[in-house]
């Protein structure tokens, strides 16, 4: 945590299956510290954590046993990786990288990219192909650029 330089303006999410791993707790005691928001993730939904440990949220389902005995974490893992997954795209929203349901900070680096760019631009504008990407080099490939000068001037011919 230190080494992250970890303070009040972060979050720090500890993944614990059982609840119990030292490690974790010692991460989070120090995010905790330090006034950095913290969260567990873990799959005991019946573990006890004294007050004074509590983190700031505790995100621990229920994933039942595991189809096959023996095989333990199976379904903690997927589970794991689906809120790893709502985590981040929560981020990514709060960060301000999408609009409507789009991507829109993406390093548009090849052909391939640049060209999902172009319908990025074109879906959030309603801009032909052409359009799009001629905006878009004007704007060095930024993507909210280009859509805010298309939407300007689709406002401005409307007016």
């Amino acid at each position: 945590m230190r080494f992250r330089n970890v303070c009040r303006r972060d979050v720090v999410v500890g993944i614990a299956v059982s609840g119990t791993t030292p490690f974790v707790w010692g991460a989070l005691g120090e995010a905790k510290s330090r006034g950095a928001t913290t969260i567990l993730v873990c799959f005991n939904p019946f573990l006890k954590i004294p007050h004074s440990l509590r983190p700031t949220l505790v995100i621990a389902p229920s994933v039942g046993p595991e189809l096959l005995t023996g095989s333990t974490r199976l379904k903690a893992g997927t589970a794991t990786k689906m809120l790893l997954n709502i985590f981040t795209t929560l981020a990514m929203v709060r960060m301000g990288k999408v609009m409507s349901n789009l991507m829109v900070d993406l390093n548009p680096s090849n052909a391939k990219l640049r060209d999902r760019a172009a319908r990025i631009v074109e879906e959030l504008t309603g801009a032909d192909h052409a359009s799009a990407l001629e905006e878009l080099e004007r704007r060095g490939w930024v993507i909210e650029k280009a859509v805010a000068r298309l939407q300007r001037k689709k406002w401005i011919r409307a007016s």
